[in-house]
């Protein structure tokens, strides 16, 4: 890089730190100034600990199926096996 360039460039960057310094300032407080996160709210927090429970409750249901659709495969592969076994018939 020349020195003309560099003389213009550490300027330019000299100015841009303050600017940046207000701009995220400025955020800071916008976000700041929104309010509280909505989990912070109690009636927010004991609706969302009652959707968690009621999805604990839908996972455990859901478990319980798979194991019964599971038990009914095994039952009905056992059935065709027997069929296709060479032996008396029923």
């Amino acid at each position: 890089m020349d020195k003309q360039t560099l003389a213009v460039l550490i300027p330019v960057l000299a100015l841009c730190i303050p600017v940046f310094a207000i701009f995220f300032n400025g955020l800071a407080k916008v976000l700041k100034a929104r309010g509280p996160e909505p989990y912070a709210v109690p009636h927010l927090q004991a609706q969302v600990d009652e959707l968690r429970e009621s999805l604990e409750q839908v996972r455990r249901e859901l478990g319980e199926v798979n194991e019964r659709l599971d038990f009914t495969e095994r039952l009905l592969t056992k059935e065709r096996e027997r069929d296709r076994l060479p032996g008396p018939s029923r």
